[in-house]
């Protein structure tokens, strides 16, 4: 537009075309100095995690993905990608055959963590070369032909859970099987006794159930044979005992640690269980 030209135009005709170029001419600076600053600060998160494993997290009976939510956000906060995988609970077959697949989408190192009975899913979790470490959380490390109700008793261990559980039938299972719950009146003092009495009841109201052939399903060969092992022994522990958790990890060769946690441990303490999965990432 030529001076003559624009001098035809009303002052402040010419004063609010100004402002609009320069609005246009500014928010497309900005907007270009966002995305550098974007892509310059998630390149760093980006690359980071690159080095770092994918932690996958696998909740047991009783419990769903959402027990994981403390360990969850500690292990991002340091930068590591997790996935915590919804576990069916139906039997060692098919949950494994489910995991399995599920691993088949994750690319890189992964390390897998099992909570009770997810100890037994993982420790089928053979053939899978990305699997660089196996973490169990009062998790059953079963030995081949093993299940869970066996391994249980490791150790002289008397557990009363099993003398506590509901069954609930499962529709076209048959009578042979059931949905087994924990009983609300001993679910603070089986699972949850390092929780508020109140917390323990609205787990108890919202736990998910495991089929019986989930429990009764029997060990391929384990895992943790090959895969360097770590076994997190919680010492309050009135689902599976104490002892029992030692001895599978005592076979497995499985680096120990304890704290004095229930058999919900993740929820009671997040930062030590973050703190443990760290350590088997780090191959420590």
């Amino acid at each position: 537009m030529s001076l003559q030209a624009l001098r035809a135009f009303p002052r402040r005709t010419i004063l609010l075309l100004i402002l609009a170029l320069s609005v246009v001419v500014g928010g497309t600076a900005i907007a270009a100095g966002a995305d550098v600053s974007s892509s310059a600060t998630s390149s760093a998160p980006r690359s980071d995690r690159a080095a770092k494993p994918t932690i996958v997290l696998v909740h047991g009976a009783f419990a769903d993905a959402s027990g994981w939510n403390g360990v969850t956000a500690r292990l991002q906060a340091g930068g590591y990608p997790v996935l915590a995988w919804s576990n069916p609970m139906r039997d060692l077959t098919s949950d494994s055959a489910a995991l399995t697949t599920f691993l088949s989408t994750v690319t890189g190192p992964i390390v897998l963590v099992g909570h009770s009975y997810g100890g037994a899913v993982i420790t089928q979790m053979t053939g899978n070369s990305h699997i660089k470490a196996l973490v169990y959380v009062t998790g059953y490390a079963l030995a081949k032909d093993e299940n869970v109700f066996a391994a249980s008793a490791l150790g002289g261990a008397q557990s009363t859970l099993g003398e506590h559980l509901v069954f609930r039938p499962i529709p076209g299972a048959g009578p042979e099987n059931a949905d087994a719950y924990v009983d609300p009146a001993y679910f603070h003092h089986l699972v949850a006794g390092d929780l508020s009495k109140r917390r323990s009841a609205v787990l108890a109201a919202s736990q998910r159930p495991a089929a019986v052939t989930a429990f009764s399903s029997p060990s391929r060969q384990p895992a943790w044979a090959t895969i360097p092992s770590y076994y997190l022994i919680a010492t309050r522990d009135n689902a599976i005992l104490p002892k029992a958790q030692a001895a599978m990890a005592e076979r497995a060769g499985a680096k120990t640690t304890k704290v004095a946690g229930s058999h919900f441990v993740m929820l009671s303490h997040p930062k030590v269980v973050a703190d443990f999965v760290r350590k088997a990432a780090t191959g420590g």
